[in-house]
This record gives C-alpha cells, structure tokens and sequence, in this order.
C-alpha cells in the first residue's frame, strides 16, 4: 500500500492502546473464593484442554484436589512447587491420584513396611559409622581379638539407633549410603528406614512431614522430629514407592501419582499439570477471567476495525491490519479442529457485534456462547501475551537499520 515504516507503527501504536482498552471491559467473571473446588476446576480446565484435549475433566480434578491442599489460608504465598508429580509408567490416567504428602519412587531397606502415626526423623548425611582421619595397624593374635574388633563400634551405633526407638521414631530417612551394620539395628528395634538419594527430595519430605534435616547421628530433639499419619511401602506397576501421608493442615505438600502408557504421554501430561498449576497461582493475583474459544479475540478484531474506520490519516490502514491479526487466534481454532476457517470467521463477526461472549466450540464446531460453554481464560495471561506481542511488534519496526558487524582485523588464526 505504500505506507511509511513510521505510519504502520503510529497506527500499531493506537490499534494497541485500544486493545488493551476493550480487553479490560470484557472480564466475564470473577473467581474469589479459590477454595471452593467447582470454581477452581472450571477455571484452570480450558487451560488443561488447551494440552490435553479429552483428559481435562481428569486432570482439572487431580489439579485442584493438589492446589487446594497446597494453598495457604493466606493465598498469595502458594507456591507452585509444593504440587509435585511423580510420573509411574503403566495403568492408564484414569488411575491418577492425589496424596496429601510426598510419594517417592524407594523402596524400604528393612521388612517394615507400613507404619501409622509414624514420627520421622530425617538425616541430611549418611547414616554409617564416621571413617578416623588417621591410619593405623591393628595386631590380631587370635579368635578372641577378631570377634571383639568391632565390638565397640556396633556398641556405639547400637547406642544411637536404641536412643532413636526410645524416642519413639519409627521412621528414618538418611540422605546417600546406610551401612548393613545400620540396616541390621534398625531391624532389631522395628524401624523403617528409607535411602533418599536426592538432597532436595529429602528436603521436600522433610517439609511434608514437619521434620527439621538433622546434620549429626544422634537422637533429635521432640521439635526435630516430623509426623506423619501413614507411611506406607507400596508396588504401584511393579515400581517400588513409598507414601508419606499427612492429612493436616500444616502440610502444604501434594503429589500427584500420574499414571501413563508411554513416556512421551506421561511427559506431555506434566506439561498440561504444570499449566493448570500455574493458572491457579495467576488466578491468586487476578481474579478475573475473560470468554476463551476465541471470542475475546474476534470481539477485539471488530472493535479495532470500527476504530480504524473513525481515523483520519494513513495509520487507519495499520490499525485495521493490526485488527486483522487478531483473527489467528479463532482462525487456528478453526483449522486445528478440522473445521472450514472462512465460514467460521464469517458467524464469529457477526456474533461479534452483538456480544463479547461467542466463540469456537470445537468439540461440535458450534459458534456459542462461550462463558456458557464454561470455556474461560484468565485476563491477568491474556492481558499479559497481549503487552508483550505489541511490545515485539512496535520494537521490530522501530529498528530502521540493522548494523551488519564485519570480522575485526588481524591475522587470520586458521592459518
């Protein structure tokens, strides 16, 4: 059309301030009581479908039960990561569930299987005899000698694994190695003793159950210790795992046990969680949430192109092309779900004048009423992707000139 690189972003410009203009009156509704499981789930399940379209009703389950354990009583201090996901190859989704507590893929070193009311003790070291710093030669002259060699030794550490049963612990968790002479005392006095390789896994079992990480053997002190209402070994498609479950309010932690197929399913699954876990913790900052399915797009597609028309100059041209971008969107809908995109376009503008609220339901490739159809996306994610592609957009066309950058002087290193 002819039109100045100046013009397109002046007309960029005004098409964007109005977007972001038309987009804060279109808020449809309003989730604050975020406790409230039905609320929750229809508002994080579009963002799920988006991913996983067919398992949403599933997953958005999964996510709320774990989000609402998680959640504090003061909101804004959720925190993503304390909704965790174990991903277990076999079963189908459908045998997904949620544990209040922390699951872990581990097995127990002794034949202590389940304990409940079990107080945890949690060590951030390996459980085994400390090795002296010096060297020296040990003269053996008979039976008697090598009997009593280690003695002492297996003295002391029955010493520390008895004060532990006194205390009344009857689980332990060590980080790294546990000697055979440790699994053996433990044996001996009923505890479950578990080796947890992963320092921040020991951390986020230590969070579960309310324990403090303890640096030393040695017994730990009443508020060291954690609590946990069940821990329990179980064989979930032949992977040995073991369940902390604590059912109390302090115990911010949830696993979600995702069940798969294939890898590739159980990773693209996490994926979509993620998504809906995240959702929840924008929908903590912002409440709102807008028509999806495409309608809050077309909506403002149309209010731009009748703006673009009252205009003066040149830049009305780039603020209705500007409008027209917004058409991918319902256009992608459209042919993703195997639909014919014109056609679809052609009902989405005219619903669009009269309402805010229609869109794209792929499932029948029916123009409706979105917020009916419970398909909503939050505005704090929306009016943030739209910011940041005007952003792009006007930052690409103030560049006039790009700078070519020329290989410096100097002798060439490759001879």
């Amino acid at each position: 059309m002819g039109l100045h690189p100046s013009e397109i972003l002046i007309g960029y410009e005004k098409g964007g301030k109005k977007a972001l203009e038309i987009l804060e009156s279109l808020t449809c509704e309003t989730i604050t009581d975020l406790r409230n499981a039905e609320n929750l789930n229809r508002a994080i399940k579009t963002a799920i479908a988006a991913k996983q379209y067919g398992l949403e009703d599933i997953l958005s389950d999964l996510i709320t039960k774990a989000s609402i354990y998680a959640m504090p009583k003061d909101a804004n201090k959720f925190a993503v990561e304390n909704v965790r996901v174990q991903k277990i190859l076999g079963g189908g989704i459908v045998d997904s569930e949620v544990i209040h507590g922390m699951v872990v893929v581990r097995g127990s070193e002794t034949s202590i299987r389940h304990v409940e009311k079990a107080k945890v003790a949690v060590f951030n070291q390996t459980i085994e005899m400390q090795q002296g710093e010096t060297k020296g030669t040990v003269l053996l002259k008979n039976a008697d000698d090598l009997l009593n060699y280690t003695k002492g030794e297996e003295d002391k550490f029955e010493g520390f694994v008895k004060g532990l049963a006194e205390a009344g612990v009857t689980v332990v968790c060590g980080s790294g190695s546990m000697s055979e002479l440790a699994i053996h005392f433990f044996e001996k006095y009923k505890i479950m003793a578990l080796k947890i390789m992963s320092k921040w896994e020991l951390k986020r079992i230590a969070k579960a159950v309310g324990a403090s990480p303890v640096v030393k053997l040695g017994t730990p002190t009443p508020d060291e210790l954690g609590y946990a209402d069940e821990v329990s070994f179980r064989e979930i498609s032949s992977q040995q795992c073991t369940v902390f479950r604590r059912d109390q309010d302090e115990n911010k932690m949830a696993t979600i046990v995702l069940r798969g197929s294939t890898s590739s399913m159980l990773e693209d699954t996490e994926r979509a969680i993620d998504d809906g876990v995240n959702t929840v913790k924008s929908l903590i900052r912002d409440g709102r949430m807008v028509p999806g399915a495409g309608a809050t797009e077309m909506y403002i597609a149309s209010e731009i192109q009748k703006f673009a028309k009252k205009q003066p100059g040149l830049d009305q041209y780039a603020v209705e092309r500007f409008a027209q971008a917004f058409e991918i969107i319902p256009r992608t809908l459209a042919e993703n779900a195997g639909l014919k995109a014109e056609e679809i376009l052609a009902k989405l503008y005219s619903e669009a004048s009269k309402s805010a609220l229609f869109g794209i339901d792929v499932s029948d490739g029916q123009v409706k009423n979105a917020h009916e159809a419970g398909i909503l996306d939050s505005m704090e994610t929306k009016s943030w992707a739209l910011k940041l592609s005007i952003d792009v957009s006007l930052t690409i066309l103030k560049v006039d000139q790009i700078i070519m950058s020329k290989p410096a002087g100097g002798p060439n290193m490759s001879q």
